[in-house]
């Protein structure tokens, strides 16, 4: 039904090679988005651990998460994550999670919505939230800081010592089989020194729509059968098939990261950018491309391997699979 294209993983390894020292690895300090860098531990913990829970699917067709806040206008993650900031100046044991087992419906309204730009299923959010408060009270002590003591600085365990994504599979935010947050999240600790990870061959690119497309666009998977004419026709898929295809996705991509010898973090913060940028959702950039390091004397570093500048308007976008928290 789906398999890895060896093939079309040494040609795109090839190139991402060629531009990896132009890649920026992002500190995540941008006071816009992320807590300032003196900021208390268990509060910078905790705001994380809060922020990625509620990171997915914000904008629906036709609907856009988007904003002026403070006289900028602001998109998808960047609104949510400038909220959360936000409230992080003003009140920032709000993200505790002794505070977070309490919230309420108008609590979530009131912080992530602007005007009458909301995200989708705010109920759906609070319940993660209020779940992910709750256990960690009744499993952790109520400090997320436990939860990275305890795994001890690996991502994977062995019996009797469970690493950081066993220990976050009882959160239902953290539940994804293809651990998307979960690895968003190491992510984050690991660049803000707050999560030092020993077990770096289990790194793993956190894999969302932005990542799936390029992998698609890429032909480093290749879906047969009925789940290809799903992706070509935008049928959507079942909670299967997305797993199925981003397990393949995710292992596609770190075969690129090991061939380029490159960190799958620093790989996902060039696909991601990429993704918003550059091989965005409709007609991509391929030859009037300028504004990313992805952009090479004015086209897509790819441009050479990807049959998308070739295609005219038969162009893949990822699958469609939108009614999830996992990413």
């Amino acid at each position: 039904m789906i398999s890895i294209n060896s093939v079309a993983v040494r040609k795109v390894a090839a190139l991402v090679s060629r531009i990896k020292n132009r890649i920026p690895r992002d500190p995540f300090t941008d006071e816009q988005y992320f807590p300032p860098k003196n900021a208390e531990r268990e509060l910078v913990v905790s705001y994380f651990f809060t922020m990625v829970a509620l990171d997915h699917r914000l904008s629906r067709p036709g609907k856009p998460y988007e904003a002026t806040v403070d006289g900028k206008r602001y998109h998808g993650a960047d609104l949510l994550y400038r909220l959360g900031m936000k409230k992080f100046m003003d009140d920032p044991e709000f993200f505790l999670p002794r505070r977070l087992a309490s919230l309420t419906l108008k609590d979530i309204i009131s912080w992530l919505c602007v005007n009458d730009v909301c995200p989708p299923d705010p109920l759906r959010r609070l319940a993660l939230l209020r779940d992910l408060g709750e256990k960690t009270l009744k499993l952790y002590d109520g400090s997320f800081v436990t939860i990275i003591d305890e795994a001890n600085g690996f991502l994977r365990g062995e019996p009797g010592k469970p690493g950081f994504v066993d220990l976050l599979r009882v959160f239902d935010a953290y539940g994804d089989p293809i651990e998307k947050k979960t690895m968003l999240l190491a992510k984050f600790l690991e660049r803000r020194g707050l999560f030092n990870i020993r077990d770096v061959l289990n790194k793993r690119v956190p894999v969302d729509n932005h990542v799936s497309r390029i992998a698609l666009r890429l032909e480093l998977v290749t879906p047969a059968g009925r789940m290809r004419e799903k992706i070509v026709r935008g049928i959507g898929f079942e909670w299967w098939e997305d797993v199925f295809l981003r397990m393949a996705i995710r292992e596609a991509w770190f075969m690129v990261s090991i061939e380029a010898g490159i960190d799958p973090f620093v790989l996902d913060d060039f696909l991601w950018s990429m993704g918003r940028k550059v091989c965005i959702y409709g007609k991509p950039f391929c030859d009037q491309c300028s504004h990313h390091e992805s952009c090479v004397e004015g086209r897509c570093v790819f441009a050479e391997v990807c049959p998308i500048p070739s295609s005219g308007d038969n162009i893949v976008n990822e699958h469609f699979f939108i009614d999830t928290w996992w990413y």
